[in-house]
């Protein structure tokens, strides 16, 4: 018999193959509230960073590309420039196109859907370039929010036709008809745009107008299994592309997010929130010094009511969680600052892609120790990490 959080595991192996699993998602953290939590925590900031509005991004599994554009609106606020919001499905669309030409190459042997991972959006741009999300909403199909699941079955079946290829033979004609596909449903992708009175390119705009290196950036991760700081690819489901990630420490993840936040630099966190102790609603997220099941109805229903003990998580539980599917890479969102509660323990503070429906109108609290035992891999400006760690990177 499924339990609920088999149920939840279950789709988030996808990380929104579709927008029904993301949907999944959303609902199933329904449950994770406390009455009067709002009430009950006092959060001072310590660092609050810059950005840009709370999005919301519907019924679709592209949280990677919310959140990781959100990450680049903040480094252009860092650089000096004024932010323009980014087409995040205009990186989704071009994603989905390799992603279709490498499931092809891969004899179908690989993830599709519509996850993803954050050097998605990076690899995107620096192959494609960017759009305002003003030039490209990717709303081609009568509605105000993403609503992906449609076009996700028509082209995995498609891509799957072409896999099973009866000609024996593959014709060029399939790349033009699975763009087409996906262009009926996002619209066509801009080759020239206007913007502030001026001609661009997406390839001229991201030059000149977003004005970021993509070589600048990194992803970091942090798993026993493989040699510190070494390179290793990340083996979760939206990595379809193979990227690697650099090896540090499990406490060094947050060294590294606490030295990038307090220099202004903004981090994307992906990891795993179907955890009870995820709270959407009431905006918290933490790890329980007890165990769910050994807690009375009592002490779940005061779960986020303020402050409680944490338990201090390991190297041993971070990878243990990994490894049996505990933790999987079911989500993407942007860190953009520090907070305290009233007893002085910090939290980051999260911007999240679910619109503004929480208690903290977007933005979440995530312990340190949440974001640790949980991330599959962080995001940032290599300018960001510590020197001490950046020379055994050697980034």
């Amino acid at each position: 018999m499924y339990t609920i959080k088999s149920l939840v595991i279950a789709s988030s192996l996808l990380i929104g193959a579709t927008g029904f699993a993301q949907d999944n998602l959303v609902n199933s953290l329904k449950i994770n509230a406390s009455e009067n939590s709002k009430a009950a925590f006092q959060f001072t900031d310590v660092v609050n960073i810059e950005n840009t509005s709370i999005k919301n991004q519907g019924s679709s599994g592209t949280c990677w590309s919310y959140s990781a554009n959100s990450f680049l609106e903040s480094e252009m606020i860092k650089m000096g420039k004024k932010p323009v919001e980014l087409s995040q499905i205009f990186s989704a669309r071009n994603a989905y196109v390799e992603k279709g030409r490498n499931y092809v190459r891969m004899h179908g042997a690989t993830t599709l859907g519509d996850g993803g991972a954050f050097h998605d959006v990076i690899n995107m741009y620096k192959k494609y370039g960017a759009v305002p999300q003003s030039v490209y909403t990717g709303l081609n199909y009568g509605t105000d929010k993403n609503k992906f699941a449609e076009m996700g079955a028509l082209t995995e079946a498609f891509l799957k036709a072409v896999v099973t290829n009866p000609n024996g033979e593959l014709t060029p004609n399939w790349e033009k008809a699975y763009a087409a596909i996906i262009d009926s449903y996002l619209g066509q992708a801009p080759k020239s745009f206007d913007y502030n009175g001026k001609k661009y390119t997406p390839e001229t705009f991201a030059k000149e107008v977003v004005g970021i290196n993509a070589d600048d950036y990194i992803e970091i991760s942090s798993l026993q299994e493989y040699p510190y700081y070494s390179k290793f690819v990340l083996m979760v489901p939206d990595n379809w592309s193979y990227d690697q990630v650099y090896n540090v420490k499990m406490n060094e993840l947050t060294d590294i997010i606490d030295n990038a936040i307090k220099n202004g630099y903004t981090v994307a966190w992906a990891g795993d929130v179907s955890e009870k102790s995820f709270s959407w609603k009431n905006g918290v997220a933490f790890v329980p010094e007890k165990k769910m099941e050994d807690m009375t109805a009592e002490e779940k229903a005061d779960l986020f009511n303020g402050p409680k003990k944490e338990a201090v998580v390991t190297e041993e539980m971070r990878q243990k969680a990994f490894d049996n599917y505990t933790t999987t890479d079911d989500h993407g969102m942007h860190i953009v600052g520090i907070s305290k509660d009233q007893n002085g323990k910090e939290y980051y503070i999260v911007k999240n892609s679910w619109g503004a429906t929480n208690d903290y109108k977007g933005y979440l609290y995530m312990s340190k120790e949440f974001a640790k035992y949980k991330a599959t891999a962080i995001l940032l400006n290599k300018k960001a990490v510590p020197t001490a760690i950046a020379s055994k990177l050697k980034a």
